[in-house]
């Protein structure tokens, strides 16, 4: 039995395996091979679809978040433009009513400087008149009271006198005018 032994010992090599045990190593590997196709696969599939979506989702989010940022800021420039235009109108109707309100000041102060000389030169003419009624009324009373001392004879009768007064002053007037214009 030695010699079967010896056989067999050579026969069975340690590194080559047993045929049953092929066999059974490449069923199992087979079912293995089959579980993962049947389930595993699919699941990591599924993963790495939904995770590519979310990524791509991600991106076109990202997309339109800045096309709409860009937008947006399109948008605040001509907004930003438009307020500056019309801060520019505002600011320009301003200077303009400005312009138009001095002009009116300027109208109302020389009408009410106009007016106001106007009412001096009026007063300045009614205090003239009355300063000259009240001289012809002195100037007559000294005249008719000295031309009845030089006269000699009363000069008392109203009528008289005024009519005296009136010749003196008519007969002073030309000689005044003449006088005013020789200076």
């Amino acid at each position: 039995m030695l010699k079967t032994e010896v056989v067999l010992a050579e026969a069975s090599n340690p590194i080559i395996p047993d045929i049953s045990e092929l066999i059974l190593g490449i069923v199992a590997f087979l079912i293995l091979l089959f579980i993962l196709k049947k389930y595993v696969v699919p699941r990591f599939e599924a993963t790495y679809e939904e995770r590519a979506q979310k990524i791509e989702g991600g991106i076109e989010r990202a997309e339109k978040a800045q096309a709409e940022a860009e937008a947006s800021l399109a948008e605040y420039k001509a907004q930003l433009a438009d307020a500056r235009s019309e801060a520019a109108k505002i600011r320009d109707d301003a200077r303009l009513e400005a312009e138009q309100i001095k002009a009116e000041l300027r109208t109302e102060a020389e009408a009410e400087a106009q007016r106001i000389v106007a009412q001096g030169q009026a007063q300045l003419q009614a205090q003239k008149a009355q300063i000259v009624a009240e001289l012809r009324a002195d100037l007559g009373r000294n005249a008719v009271e000295l031309a009845s001392r030089i006269v000699g004879e009363s000069l008392e009768d109203e009528a008289r006198r005024r009519g005296t007064v009136d010749r003196f002053l008519a007969e002073l007037e030309p000689a005044g005018a003449t006088n005013g214009a020789g200076k």
